[in-house]
């Protein structure tokens, strides 16, 4: 069996991630050890349109996925992100091409109903039930690192189904030796709960399953929402052995995206994995670059805004926003604090 792509392997490569979350683990964390992840498995939820319009021009195509894949080599190749989340398929296509240098290759293992996302389609809006395409024997081969993702609705019957599906998962893939990252969205479609009580409802919906969950079972980090300082506080501060992180959500303006980054890392995030915030950037190697600047403190969020505007004219792409527009926060939990 080849050593799967993003593993330590004995020339060194691939050990940064290992080194990061290693650091956070035994408390030595620094904002150095700040993982930053790409999601690029938009594909597992809306289809061909996962790559985004190829320009902003009314009625345009959508990227293909050879341009899609190109997009993921060229971020791969820059060397600033730690993860690169890539559907199955195109997980073994880089991973058989050698495409990823030092980044991570971590692979979305399920696809429950709530992120079926095509044009035309429903699904988003009825409560989500589990559902897993990918084998993980098939996966293994090339990859050891996958996302499992829950959606909690306060749903008995709906909730207990996602749990069951959660079980059986653990135990295969860690007989497979695979690790895994554990993605909880917000409800999508709530029973009985109030927009105020979500935030607290995942986080304990988190950890009333986690309880269970011994060691060798256990996910390396979390993947939620930000649903405020206090509530991302709380999540993160109750079991320092719990690594949190941060999805990315809707595009939104590029403030918004180094805002989110920001303020997460100092209520106690220690992992972003943004998908549309960079797939949709005019330049997504000129967005990642100034990331890491953003946690450590180099740039603030508004710097980094006017950076990435002087990268963008350098370059001769046209923003899609003034420079005055793009320094607005306009994601409405950001905006609320």
């Amino acid at each position: 069996m080849t050593t799967p792509a993003g593993t330590t392997r004995p020339d060194g490569a691939g050990r940064r991630l290992d080194r990061k979350l290693g650091n956070i683990a035994a408390g030595r964390y620094t904002p150095a050890d700040f993982v930053i992840a790409d999601a690029k498995d938009a594909d597992m939820a809306f289809g061909l349109a996962a790559g985004g319009p190829a320009d902003d021009a009314p009625g345009s195509r959508h990227r293909t996925r050879a341009e899609y894949l190109g997009a993921m080599r060229a971020l791969a190749a820059q060397g600033e992100l730690d993860i690169l989340l890539a559907s199955a398929s195109n997980g073994e296509r880089l991973a058989e091409e050698g495409s990823l240098e030092d980044t991570t290759l971590a692979i979305r293992a399920n696809d429950s109903t709530d992120i079926w996302s095509q044009r035309g389609g429903c699904y988003p809006a009825l409560p989500s039930r589990p559902f897993r395409t990918a084998d993980l024997t098939a996966i293994r081969p090339f990859c050891d690192l996958v996302l499992y993702s829950l959606t909690f609705n306060n749903d008995l019957d709906r909730d207990l189904a996602t749990l069951e599906a959660y079980r059986t998962f653990r135990p295969e893939a860690a007989a497979l030796g695979i690790r895994h990252f554990l993605e909880v969205f917000n409800p999508n479609a709530p029973a009985g709960l109030a927009p105020e009580q979500v935030g607290t409802f995942v986080n304990d919906s988190i950890m009333r399953t986690l309880a269970g969950v011994t060691r060798e079972h256990r996910p390396l980090f979390l993947k939620v929402a930000y649903n405020g300082s206090d509530t991302l506080a709380e999540l993160a501060g109750h079991d320092p052995s719990v690594v949190v992180g941060v999805l990315g959500g809707s595009a939104g303006t590029t403030r918004d995206t180094f805002e989110l980054l920001h303020r997460a890392e100092r209520h106690g995030a220690r992992v972003a994995l943004f998908g549309r915030k960079i797939q949709r950037a005019e330049s997504q190697l000129d967005l990642v670059s100034l990331l890491r600047p953003v946690v450590t403190g180099e740039l603030s969020p508004a710097d980094a805004v006017r950076a990435y505007h002087d990268a963008l004219a350098r370059a001769g792409i046209a923003p899609r926003r003034t420079l005055e527009a793009d320094l607005e926060v306009t994601d409405p939990v950001l905006r609320s604090e």
